[in-house]
């Protein structure tokens, strides 16, 4: 049976789902894995970072069973993961959107 597709794209007034999830991956690989890490659908970005981890990946769903599809189904099966940890955010706190829309004209 095939699975459903995700529905990465939110409907209007719906809130997303973020999880952050750090990889450990294949040192000799890290570029490639976090390219393909990247690809997936409901990723919405990789970063390479220093520590216990060489990734983390934002991935952002719009329902809780997706994070399943994403997780363990895709990024786990990623040739050179050896290990994901998935921590599910409660709540957002970010200045990012406030600046945005009030550089929204303005030219640098």
């Amino acid at each position: 049976m095939k699975a459903a597709p995700l529905r990465a794209v939110p409907t209007k007034g719906r809130t997303m789902i973020t999880s952050i999830v750090l990889i450990r991956t294949s040192t000799d690989r890290i570029p490639e894995i976090a390219e393909q890490i990247a690809a997936l659908e409901g990723v919405s970005e990789v970063y390479s970072v220093t520590g216990a981890h060489d990734l983390i990946a934002m991935v952002r769903v719009a329902e809780h069973d997706d994070l399943a599809d994403v997780i363990p189904g895709r990024i786990s099966k990623v040739p050179g993961v050896q290990q994901t940890e998935t921590h599910i955010a409660f709540r957002t706190y970010s200045q990012h959107d406030l600046e945005a829309a009030f550089a929204i004209g303005l030219d640098g």
